[in-house]
Formats: C-alpha cells, sequence, structure tokens
C-alpha cells in the first residue's frame, strides 16, 4: 500500500535504532522517495530494517535548490519522507524551506511523531519542564557567544541547546561567566546510547567536573539551563522562609540555608542574607 501524495517528516532515532515507530517505519518503506540529510547515514538505519525505498540528499548547502525538485514530483503525485541524520526534522536540522515551499504549493504536510534529543533530555533532566525554551546551538565565536547568553540572562524558562563536544567547554565557561557560579546546569550526553549520562551540577561545578574528564563532553549533547529566578528577599515565598527558620532551630545559618536551597530550588545566597537580617 503506498502512502497518499505528501510529505511526510519521519523523526528517526537518536541512537537507539529500536526507538522509531511502526508507523515510521510503514511510511519509509512505501513513500516513492525519501529525502535525508546524509544518504550515507539514512542507508544503515534503511538497512537494518531492509527498507529499499530511493533516497536523495538534502542538506543545508542545497535545499533551496531541492526543494524545487522535491514539490514538483509532490505535485506530480508522488510521495516523499523527510528525515534528518537522528531525531526530528526542521530541529537544529534541514527541512524548513522544504515544508515552506510544500505548504505554499498547497500539499499536504504530515509530521509523524517520534524522537528529538531536546525533549528526551529535558524530560529527565530533573529541571522545570512547564515552560522552556529551545534555543538551538550557541555561536562558535566567543564574543556572539557572550551577547546571546547575555541576551537569555533573565529568561525565567528552563533553556535547552544543542552542543559539540569540542565547543561545550567554552560553552559552560561562558555560562558561568554570564549567569554566575550557582545557575543549575545539567549536561545530557549520548541519549539512549550506551554511554548515556545525565549529569546535574552548578555552573562553576559543572565546568570543573568537565574539565576534569575530557571523556565527559564525548558524543551529542544537550545542555540545559534553569531559568532565571529573582534572588531578592522580597520574593522568597513564606513557605521558602518557614523551612529556613526550622532548619536554624537545629542546624546553622549557612547549612540550614543550602538545605532550604536545594529543597525549595531556591539560590542560597538570598536565603542566608535573609537569614543574616532576620537574626536567625
Amino acid at each position: 500500500m503506498s502512502q497518499v501524495a505528501a510529505l511526510y517528516i519521519v523523526p528517526t532515532p537518536i541512537g537507539n535504532l529500536n526507538d522509531i515507530s511502526q508507523r515510521a517505519l510503514d511510511i519509509l518503506q512505501q513513500v516513492d522517495l525519501i529525502a535525508c540529510e546524509d544518504t550515507r547515514h539514512t542507508a544503515k538505519l534503511l538497512s537494518h530494517y531492509q527498507i529499499n525505498t530511493s533516497t536523495w540528499a538534502l542538506h543545508d548547502h542545497n535545499e533551496q535548490y531541492k526543494s524545487e525538485q522535491l514539490v514538483k514530483r509532490l505535485l506530480d503525485g508522488q510521495s516523499v519522507a523527510l528525515v534528518s541524520d537522528a531525531g526530528t526534522p526542521l530541529i537544529s536540522d534541514p527541512g524548513y524551506h522544504l515544508v515552506n515551499s510544500c505548504r505554499d504549493a498547497g500539499i499536504q504536510v504530515i509530521a509523524i511523531p517520534g524522537p528529538c534529543a531536546a525533549i528526551t533530555a529535558l524530560s529527565a533532566a530533573g529541571l522545570p519542564t512547564d515552560r522552556f525554551a529551545f534555543e538551538g546551538f550557541l555561536p562558535a565565536k566567543e564574543k556572539a557567544r557572550l551577547d546571546k547568553i547575555t541576551y537569555l540572562k533573565d529568561e525565567p524558562r528552563t533553556l535547552i541547546f544543542y552542543e559539540s563536544p569540542r565547543r561545550l567547554l567554552d560553552s559552560v565557561a561562558a555560562l558561568v561567566q554570564v549567569l554566575g557560579d550557582d545557575r543549575q546546569i545539567v549536561v545530557a550526553r549520548e541519549i539512549t546510547k550506551t554511554f548515556e549520562t545525565i549529569h546535574s551540577l552548578p555552573a562553576a561545578q559543572m565546568l570543573a567536573w568537565l574539565q576534569a574528564d575530557s571523556n565527559r563532553s564525548r558524543g551529542e549533547i544537550v545542555l540545559m539551563v534553569a531559568g532565571y529566578r529573582s534572588t531578592s528577599e522580597d520574593e522568597l515565598s513564606a513557605n521558602v522562609l518557614r523551612t529556613l527558620t526550622l532548619l536554624c532551630t537545629e542546624l546553622p545559618l549557612k547549612k540550614a540555608a543550602a538545605l532550604t536551597a536545594e529543597i525549595h530550588d531556591s539560590k542560597k545566597n538570598a536565603l542566608y542574607k535573609y537569614g543574616l537580617e532576620a537574626g536567625l
């Protein structure tokens, strides 16, 4: 059974080949053509599942030109699947021009749910998930990277970035420089793969942890940063202050502030300052 003439956005595994859905496999088997970021990379997935559909390279350098040709094929009644090397197409991967061209031409675009490194990592990071912002890759050049982080400094949502192994240390160092030592950072690497790790630390400690072992920067990386939270004592909730006050009856203020900050995800410096002024 062939697929109807449409562009299918098909997510592929980010590591574990078993993470592809049956619906995705059916579409890849039945479409007339698969547009892929790297035909050699996609060939490994297709070979694993014994899929013989023709492939066509569609990447950053040829997307606008190839999109015109693919739109013509689609208008002629062919069906096309779009895949990237891993995860959901268009999420920091090629595909925007093709999808936009298809929609302008009145061609149906059908998105298939599936793997996405950013969402998979966020779900296990231990950071707030009710509001988050995906920012793709930070700029490669130092000034642009610092400018970008400065622009996001007061963003209250959890921030999600993709990062390369060779730039991870520079990016975390920039986060420390702009956001300070205490902003919580989570580094998730090799998600769904054999050496998957998800590590969470305050920014300065994360930088030191990464510097201690180069293996901790290897692989595909999702870098997540806790959103900005005000440290003013006026915004410390009554519940947080109640916890601090109770702990101070048994512990020194510095220890009580640290424990309260950990329990409520608050800033220990603001709690310590409040405790000093309140005579706790």
